[in-house]
């Protein structure tokens, strides 16, 4: 019998084969096999001037960014090295020197 792969929603053992798809007992999930790394490595995530961003990335901040629940303001051209890209709206997690850990929208970024 072969190994059949983890439910992605519940992580139960018990998925089983109907059809073309997989379908988890536990839950009802159901789930094509191998979807979830075909979408993984689609996903792809641009700034501002449409360049594909990578982890480890320098990019430079193209506006000035209010940061919320603070009277502080990311200024335009601050450099920001070393960034790290994360599923979500606000898609880079970074550190800015004198702000610390943030997060910020690929949309408001351009890279060096």
């Amino acid at each position: 019998m072969s190994q059949l792969p983890p439910c992605p929603q519940c992580q139960s053992p018990f998925a089983y084969e109907d059809g073309a798809q997989l379908v988890c007992p536990e839950c009802g999930h159901e789930w094509q096999p191998g979807a979830e790394a075909a979408a993984e490595s689609s996903r792809e995530i641009r700034d501002s001037a449409g360049s594909v961003l990578q982890d480890g990335d320098t990019v430079t901040v193209i506006k000035d960014l209010k940061v919320k629940g603070s009277s502080l303001v990311v200024k335009i051209g601050t450099k920001v090295k070393n960034i790290r890209l994360v599923d979500g709206d606000h898609d880079i997690d970074c550190k800015i020197d004198g702000f610390g850990a943030m997060k910020l929208k690929s949309e408001f970024v351009k890279k060096v």
